[in-house]
């Protein structure tokens, strides 16, 4: 299997990792009541770790639909390569870094790991565009 997709399918269970982490720590702090309910009811506001797990979440969702996008189409017109070796790796270990970061509230090193990740997306990006 290629480097790319390996880094591609661990993306997928960091944004599960993801997910499940903000839920339980909702539903920590509204109860199951509320997890399971319709959640239509006005709620107070979330904690610190739930509010910065969830702004995570948000951040990932929002590039990693352009990442997929990319390394598909790289692989599709038989692009792969080091750019997209050394672009999904980036992507990939950025994301991971970026999540425990976020959650404990650590400034300005979490938005530099955020940008080794959107270099790895670029240069995904660059091997579909250029080669």
């Amino acid at each position: 299997m290629k480097l790319e997709f390996i880094m591609l399918g661990a993306t997928l269970a960091l944004a599960l990792a993801n997910i499940l982490w903000a839920g339980s720590v909702r539903t920590k702090q509204y109860g199951r009541d509320w997890n399971m309910g319709a959640r239509d009811e006005k709620m107070p506001p979330l904690n610190p770790l739930a509010g910065r797990l969830l702004r995570a979440q948000a951040n990932l969702f929002e590039t990693l639909p352009l990442f997929i996008a990319a390394l598909l189409g790289a692989a599709y017109l038989d692009r792969l390569g080091w750019k997209t070796e050394v672009g999904a790796s980036l992507y990939f270990l950025g994301r991971l870094v970026y999540l425990p970061l976020y959650a404990a509230g650590v400034p300005k090193l979490r938005t530099l790991i955020f940008g080794v990740a959107l270099a790895g997306l670029i240069l995904c990006w660059w091997a579909l565009m250029f080669g």
